[in-house]
This record gives structure tokens, sequence and C-alpha cells, in this order.
């Protein structure tokens, strides 16, 4: 063979001769380009939507049950189905789905349209509040911890309407997705979420009974706030598919070292590439589209590494983002003729990618001194903050008495693959105070 048609040499032919993609600013219908928040969250169904297009006492009877985490009335469900259709038509959707996180990592849906027959067989759009609460999916085929047999089929997605409603487009396909968690007839998880919501709820009890103790009796939540950083590597296709073994488990399984890895450190935080850049600018976009508060990006330490970071948000909405950055990520990265490898160890030799989560807890109160403060900010005076310091003794008494639990939760084979390796964290529990 020539090293002309060599599809190695082929492949570098290919690569070098790619250009950006040019990535048109969002403009409105005179032509102006718009500013960020100009058209960010335009594809969730929004608080300013659900204002819109609900009669005032169904929005307050929705916020009201929503605040108080009680169960949604039929009569109000009905309303707010209604008008979720009616906002999603006007976007050009034609199906909804029920959007679940069952135990494989990744997310789930099946899609149904609004079409509907009536009696005299004429076509009609359709949405009911029944159909917005909770949908039967087909569990058999889901992974269950051994919960439960194969025959054992019904699942029920249940809406979790603390989280955004969104619209996920594919091409010219627009589908309505609805935030769910995924259980079994008898109420076991089957998947990531119930556990987070349950966790939530224990947590903020636990909390708010030891701020009514120590005298902050005004406390009426306490919610848990998370940051979760997205690294991830960049391939060209041309490369990709060449190998077998990016394409089959997404990291590689042999191959000799680059004769420069990141043994100079120069990649973390250097320029970053012009095409690169193009493909994080039409990425964030959509991001901003579906209410995703992305706010840094950056080389990482790895060749062809990078991060996107976002604002912190309660962590039920930051999760169900983060699977949403995911499959944005890799499905803008091909329109740009890269790849997004997102295992935790695709490469040997350099690092991987970690999901840095920034936690924290805040607090819900109708006195403004209290209301929305960080129960780990130390202040300015941390030592006499009895606050701070009953809050982090706390959260150290619960990562040292539940180490192997907290180890256990992260133990996937791609993850343990890359802990303690070049990067950190190493395969420990530990807490750090800086």
């Amino acid at each position: 063979m020539s090293k002309s048609s060599h599809p190695r040499f082929a492949a570098l032919q290919t690569v070098t001769a790619r250009k950006p993609k040019h990535v048109d600013q969002p403009k409105d219908g005179k032509g102006n380009i718009l500013k960020i928040s100009d058209f960010y969250g335009s594809n969730i169904f929004s608080i300013k939507d659900m204002k819109q297009k609900l009669p005032n006492d169904i929005y307050k009877r929705f916020n009201q049950t929503i605040q108080a985490g009680k169960k949604l009335d039929i009569e109000v469900a009905n309303v707010v189905a209604h008008a979720m259709k009616e906002w999603a038509i006007e976007h050009g959707v034609t199906h909804y789905c029920h959007w679940f996180q069952p135990q494989t990592g990744t997310t789930a849906e099946k899609h149904d349209s609004f079409l509907n027959i009536d009696r005299d067989g004429n076509p009609m759009e359709r949405f009911s509040g029944a159909q917005l609460i909770q949908s039967e999916p087909d569990a058999s085929s889901f992974p269950s911890g051994g919960m439960r047999t194969t025959f054992e089929a019904r699942g029920y997605a249940a809406w979790d309407p603390t989280s955004p409603i969104f619209i996920s487009e594919a091409g010219s396909t627009k589908t309505l997705c609805i935030p769910s968690v995924f259980i079994s007839y008898h109420g076991h998880a089957l998947d990531e979420k119930t556990g987070v919501l349950r966790s939530n709820e224990a947590l903020a009890d636990r909390a708010i009974k030891l701020l009514h103790l120590i005298g902050d009796t005004e406390a009426r939540g306490v919610t848990t706030n998370l940051g979760p950083e997205q690294e991830y590597f960049l391939i060209d296709r041309a490369f990709f598919v060449l190998r077998p073994d990016l394409i089959m488990s997404g990291r590689t399984l042999l191959g000799a070292r680059p004769a420069r890895g990141q043994q100079l450190e120069d990649h973390y935080f250097g320029s970053i590439p012009t095409r690169v850049l193009a493909f994080m600018t039409e990425f964030e976009q959509e991001l901003f589209r579906l209410g995703v508060p992305a706010k840094t990006r950056h080389n990482e330490v790895a060749p062809m590494q990078f991060e996107s970071a976002p604002i912190f948000e309660e962590a039920n909405v930051a999760i169900d983002h983060n699977h949403v950055t995911m499959e944005v990520l890799k499905r803008v990265a091909k329109k740009h003729d890269f790849e997004a490898l997102l295992h935790e160890k695709p490469f040997a030799g350099v690092n991987g990618s970690g999901k840095h989560n920034n936690w924290s807890m805040s607090v819900a109160s109708g006195n403004p001194e209290l209301d929305g403060i960080n129960l780990l900010d130390p202040g300015k005076t941390p030592h006499q903050n009895l606050r701070f310091l009953l809050f982090l003794m706390a959260t150290l008494k619960g990562v040292n008495k539940h180490a192997g639990l907290l180890r256990a939760a992260i133990a996937s084979s791609g993850n343990d693959h890359r802990l303690g390796a070049n990067e950190a964290p190493p395969a420990i529990i530990s807490v750090f105070l800086g």
C-alpha cells in the first residue's frame, strides 16, 4: 500500500484541509444580534411562559403545589398540560416524551405524538393532565440492581415538576421532553433521579431542624446546589472512524504513546483552536436556548481536552442539565466533524476527564438576612461563625462515616480506570479544608 493511499495518511490530509465551520449569531426579526439573555431559555417552558399561558388562579395553585411538594391536582394538571401543548405546537413540536435517567449512565425516552382521534374519526391534537403526570414505559430491559426479574415489566415514569420541561432539537425534529422519575409498581427506584430527590428531601429535613436548634427559626427550606464541570476530548471524525476501539468502547485499548503528550503542560488554559472555538460557540448557543447556564470554557490539561462549566443550580436541575450538556455536546461535535469522547479515561499516559462537583447548601427563608445564605461559606470571621462551623463539622462527619458509600457511588468501570492515575483525585475519600 502506498503512503498516499494508507487510511491514516488519507485521514491526515482530510483533517489538515478542514476549515472552521461558520456559526451564525442569533438575531431578531430585524437582523439585530441578540444578547445571550435575549434568547436564553427560549426552548424551555419557563415561569414567564406559564404566567402568559395559564389563568392566574391556576398558576398560583400550581406554584403553591410545587413549593409545598404536594400532589398535583388533576384539574390544575389538565390546564397546565393544555398550555404546554399549545406552547410546544407553536414551536413546531409534534411529539412528547417522559425523559428519565435509568441506571445506565445515560437518559431514556419514548416518544408519543399529540395526535388523537375523536369519536367521529377526526384527527386532533390533545394532551391531558394524566398524560403529563405519568406514562408507563416497558421497564423489563432496564437495570434494576437485581430487585426484580425480567418478566416484571411494569415501570412508571412520573413528571418531576421541579425541573423545567424543554424542547429537544435533532435536525428539523423537535420533541417536548418532560423530566421524570422512573419507579416500579411498588415504588422502588429504577433510575438515578429518584434517589437524588429523596436524599435532597432528607438532607433538607435534618438541616432545617439543626438551623432551628441554633435559633434560625425562620428557615423554611434548605436546598443543595451543584455546579458539575464537564471535561471532554475532541477527536476529528476522520481519525475516529479508523479506531474500532474508540467506536465500540469510547476509549483506546491499544496503541503507541505520542512523542509529545502533556509533558510541557502548555495546553492547559492555552489559546483555544479556531475550529474548537467555532464548535464551542454553537454548543453554548444550544445550551443557552435550553436554559443551561454555561459559564466557563477552556483548554484542559491533555492535548485536545476541554472543559465546560456552568453556574451552580439546585442539584436536581443541575444533574438534568449535565445530561442535556452531554447530549448536546456529542450532537454538535459531529456537525463540526469532531467526535466528543466522554469516557473518563480514553487515552493512556495523559489526564482523564473528571466531572468535578462544586457542592453547597443554601437556606430559603422569609427573612432577607437569612435567605440565600450558603451554609458552607465561612464569611469574614469563620472561627466565630457558629452556623458555618456546625454545618462544616456535620459535613466532615458525614464524609468520614459514609466514606465507603460515597466511594461506591462513583465506582463505575470508567471512573475506576481513571482514579489515581495522572490527575486528582486519588481513589480515596478525603477532605481538604484549604
